[in-house]
């Protein structure tokens, strides 16, 4: 799988779990660290938390195993870095107070479930 079919897979399984507001940020060009950003919101910690660990289980059955992952219980932010592509999961209040699709407003984004 390339990058991107990756990050639409990821997107895909947020999207079945109930997440909102996802995006696909493609940050290639400007960032010498990935090339994809996903964020998207659940509702509770306990939605984002589950929301990981299906990312993490579903990418790790495509042979695309987790590096790191920063935040999980009770943060409101939990980030989970895949290499090439970062998954930013968050409770509404997090997402508000961060804000991080706004850094990356100049790379090419897709809504997923718009």
């Amino acid at each position: 799988m390339t990058n991107k079919e990756y990050a639409d897979f990821a997107a895909k399984i947020l999207s079945s779990k109930k997440a909102t507001d996802i995006m696909i940020i493609d940050i290639a060009e400007k960032s010498g660290f990935a090339d994809y950003f996903i964020i998207a919101t659940g509702n509770t910690d306990r939605q984002v938390n589950s929301m990981a660990d299906d990312v993490e289980d579903a990418l790790a059955e495509k042979d695309l195993l987790v590096k790191s992952i920063e935040g999980k219980n009770i943060s409101g932010w939990i980030l989970m870095d895949f290499g090439d592509i970062i998954v930013n999961l968050f409770t509404p209040e997090m997402r508000d107070k961060y804000n991080i699709e706004k850094i990356w407003a100049d790379c090419p984004v897709e809504h997923i479930g718009d």
